[in-house]
């Protein structure tokens, strides 16, 4: 129920923006019935397999689907149904819980986030809540407060999630030609995040955001979502729906990737859009380096300039508070003219491509 006292008050919030905003900066999501997808589906059970046929094919599998959607789903990922749900179980017991509850105890690190407290206008308002936690702090007895059935779970999930994602950007940083130890030594548990996601119903207007139009700031996500539905993804240049599969995780390539894979991989726009009478939850894990590391190009001539991931993360949020917008990858593209001198010095047999800040990523 969206009037529930568990629920945030994001009608209010929304309300303001649309009285208190240019009326042009509102523009609709279109009302036309979305395509409907089903994402590369990848059964990981070949890279245990003792057929190196078997896993050379699973790898290229997962090579070709982040380099031609950005985005695949996973079955035989290792986590098992029962963890799910277990988890599941606990989320939507902790979004139950009164809003001031939430708000004000302190769970979870004090990470509890709903809204878009950054948005000037109502196309930059997301209709959801959030817990955002820091890997770290996953098995902090302090972080549960009354929430303590929550902890032993949530240690459990973010375990499996963690090996989960360091496996497959093994299989990532190898299909280039890396040794997979590459993303052990770049990332880092104390940058790494565990995000539980619920979006209650809007029955006010279909055009609302569930989440807004975004890329993720990582090496890579990796999503558990329910039956409900709601993400889009932007291919080909039109947004398409992604159709739930109870059996499957979710992956996608995060900026950090796109930019180190010299755009092999693809960081893919994507949103949530709202239901009118079915709330959605979701699970995502955040696989990130630490703050100090160096996200330059594995391979030469370089698309981007070096930056760290502290570097990117403030220029992001900084972005977001001057604009409400993040703009991302674009404001670490070479420029054109030092682009060319270091394709021409360069000895490699890397493609030549020319960035373009206005190109579809």
């Amino acid at each position: 129920m969206v009037n529930s006292k568990s629920n945030p008050p994001l009608l209010n919030h929304f309300g303001a923006l649309s009285s208190n905003s240019n009326t042009q900066c509102y523009e609709p999501q279109s009302r036309v019935i979305m395509e409907e997808c089903q994402l590369p589906l990848i059964d990981l059970h070949g890279l245990s397999s003792c057929d190196e046929m078997a896993r050379k094919a699973c790898a290229a599998a997962i090579h070709r689907a982040a380099s031609e959607w950005g985005f695949f789903q996973v079955v035989n990922h290792g986590i098992s149904p029962q963890l799910v749900d277990k988890m599941r179980s606990e989320q939507v017991k902790l979004f139950q819980a009164p809003f001031e509850t939430k708000a004000t105890c302190g769970v979870l690190n004090n990470s509890y986030r709903w809204g878009t407290p950054t948005a000037t206008c109502p196309k930059q308002f997301s209709w959801s809540e959030a817990f955002h936690v820091p890997l770290t702090k996953v098995s902090d007895e302090a972080c549960y407060g009354e929430f303590v059935s929550l902890r032993e779970v949530m240690i459990e999930f973010a375990a499996a999630m963690s090996k989960l994602a360091r496996l497959l950007a093994g299989i990532l940083t190898e299909n280039l030609g890396h040794g997979k130890e590459v993303m052990d030594n770049i990332c880092d548990e104390s940058t790494c995040f565990l995000r539980l996601n619920h979006y209650p119903a809007c029955p006010i207007s279909p055009e609302i955001f569930g989440l807004v139009p975004h890329t993720d700031s990582d090496f890579l996500t990796i999503l558990c979502q329910d039956q409900v539905g709601g993400l889009q993804l932007m291919k080909d240049s039109k947004w398409v729906t992604v159709k739930p599969n109870q059996d499957a995780l979710i992956v996608n390539i995060g900026d950090l990737f796109q930019a180190w894979s010299n755009d092999i991989y693809k960081s893919v726009e994507h949103k949530v859009v709202t239901n009118a009478k079915m709330e959605r939850y979701s699970l995502a894990y955040f696989l990130c380096p630490s703050y100090d590391s160096s996200i330059g190009s594995y391979s030469e001539p370089s698309i981007y300039k070096k930056f760290t991931f502290r570097e990117y993360r403030d220029q992001v949020q900084e972005d977001v508070r001057k604009t409400g917008y993040k703009v991302g990858l674009p404001r670490f593209l070479l420029k054109t003219e030092e682009f060319k001198r270091r394709n021409k010095d360069s000895n490699s047999n890397t493609r030549v491509y020319i960035p373009s800040i206005t190109a579809s990523t």
